[in-house]
């Protein structure tokens, strides 16, 4: 079901709890890991956003917040930028790119979840893992379902281990997700995912 070296981007949807989540999962990541990781986090518009800074002086890879048409690097993490949905772009005979919308918020959010999830379902297919964290309403699971439909894997947080267990439970309710992990499980797995060249 998870193949380590078939995933080519790995795709994070998280709201409240989420950032705690994240500060567990992403210093896990080796230098070496190869796909590129697109979050997004429910933060409050008007502001920019701290994650980047936070993030960019705990974890080992490159963290960005990018801009739109930005070519999707591997080994990179990109947060979604506050007030921004945040795209997967992928023209035949191109790279992926990232596309920012500012088109209404879905699921109340802008970002949200299910838009980044239900685009990168659409250009990565097969080769994408999408994860739900912690959260307070049900964004991300029409999108893992979309995943799923794609072919691609979908892991939940462990309900119970969630600051706030809606968003996970949501997805899982959905039959959208291929297995229910723990943070230490997920961070696990996830180091396997590396460049072997």
């Amino acid at each position: 079901m998870f193949d380590a070296q078939r995933i080519g981007a790995v795709v994070i949807g998280a709201s409240a709890g989420g950032v705690e989540a994240l500060n567990h999962l992403l210093p896990m990541l080796p230098k070496t890991f190869a796909p590129p990781v697109l979050i997004v986090v429910h933060v409050r518009q008007g502001q920019p956003s701290l994650l980047p800074g936070l993030f960019a002086t705990r974890c080992e890879l490159a963290i960005e917040e990018p801009f739109d048409k930005d070519e999707i690097a591997p080994g990179t993490v990109y947060f979604a930028p506050p007030g921004y949905h945040m795209l997967v772009e992928a023209e035949e005979g191109a790279a992926p790119s990232i596309a920012l919308s500012v088109d209404p918020p879905v699921r109340f959010s802008r970002p949200s979840v299910d838009v980044l999830f239900e685009s990168a379902a659409h250009a990565y297919g097969e080769r994408l893992l999408g994860i739900v964290l912690s959260g307070a309403n049900d964004d991300g699971a029409r999108g893992a379902r979309a995943i799923h439909g794609a072919g691609g894997v979908c892991w939940a947080q462990e309900p119970a281990t969630a600051q706030a267990a809606a968003m996970p439970l949501a997805a899982i309710r959905e039959n959208a997700v291929h297995e229910v992990l723990t943070l230490d499980e997920m961070a696990m797995r996830l180091a396997q995912c590396i460049d072997r060249r």
